[in-house]
């Protein structure tokens, strides 16, 4: 059996140098989200990083990640998984990956992609600059917004302003609670204040949009990839006109501006939210990752 681990806040070095060789993976991935989400577990098996996780209350294999070969990693899975008494599914796979597979291990395997799971995975410089016709809406949107607040500033998340971040998202929740008593936001109100206590430590970065001291909008994101940066959190005043748009595209002016290696943002998955996909696909994607589960066919076959 593997001796998997708790993923802790010093494995974050040795686990970023394997995520940031390989090639480019899912928002599920990054650092920051194993952490912030629950208690994921994770080995190093020569030079290939093995995780262990739960995705809809079914432990799952997210495909190693790392230069080393794949051959023995998938065989230690396969076994480990057969000792815990567990179906075998692997997640996360990109392209390339269920081909992969399939050669290496002929017919043993079903495949099938999540729609709901795919990241929105955005150029840069067209979230920064919004420019052309297809971004036009867009770029009024978030025009109107400062002309409707020409005293609100833009503030780089740090130690000095982070209560305060803190402050809004809590009034943000009880918003949420009051439209909606029944709405279980307990495991991402954990995972966001946990992201404003260890910033630093789990290297992410945020910017605050405040007018007259009062918090309107925040984001916060972190590295994914060397040419990729994941936003984690979005919140703004669901009251206040343009604020989500405004400090999408700060976000992405800052980030362009501080790393200017990076191409794309990923905004991550819609979840299967009507809503939230079609707000996600009007900001005209640079492409989606699309991201496979393959399922070990001797245990049987459920998604």
């Amino acid at each position: 059996m593997i001796s998997f681990k708790p993923l802790e806040l010093e494995d974050k070095p040795l686990y970023d140098r394997y995520l940031m060789a390989g090639d480019p993976r899912g928002c599920e991935y990054s650092f920051a989200n194993l952490y912030l989400w629950g208690r994921q577990a994770g080995a190093f098996l020569g030079d290939r990083l093995v995780l262990f996780s739960q995705f809809n209350g079914k432990s799952v294999y997210p495909f190693p990640v790392g230069p080393g070969d794949l051959g023995p990693v998938v065989e230690a899975i396969m076994a480990d998984a057969r000792e815990r008494g567990i179906p075998c599914r692997l997640t996360g796979l990109v392209r390339g990956e269920t081909e992969l597979l399939e050669r290496m291990y002929p017919g043993m395997w079903r495949f099938h992609c999540a729609r709901d799971t795919f990241d929105y995975v955005y150029d840069i410089e067209d979230l920064a600059e919004l420019r052309g016709k297809k971004l036009q809406k867009k770029r009024n949107h978030v025009n109107r917004f400062w002309q409707a607040h020409p005293n609100c500033t833009v503030e780089i998340l740090s130690d000095e302003n982070t209560d305060r971040a803190a402050a809004f998202v809590e009034q943000w929740y009880a918003r949420r609670l009051e439209e909606d008593p029944y709405a279980d936001f307990l495991m991402e109100r954990s995972a966001i204040f946990k992201a404003l206590r260890h910033r630093q430590a789990l290297g992410m970065e945020g910017l605050l949009l405040a007018e007259d001291g009062e918090i309107l909008a925040l984001t916060l994101g972190n590295p994914l990839s060397p040419d990729t940066f994941d936003v984690n959190f979005e919140k703004a005043r669901a009251d206040v006109d343009g604020a989500y748009a405004a400090v999408n595209r700060e976000f992405a002016r800052y980030i362009w501006e501080k790393h200017p290696q990076v191409r794309f943002l990923n905004r991550e998955d819609d979840l299967g939210l009507e809503g939230l996909r079609k707000a996600k696909l009007s900001y005209k994607p640079h492409h989606l990752m699309e991201k496979c589960w393959a399922h070990l066919l001797e245990d049987g076959y459920d998604y």
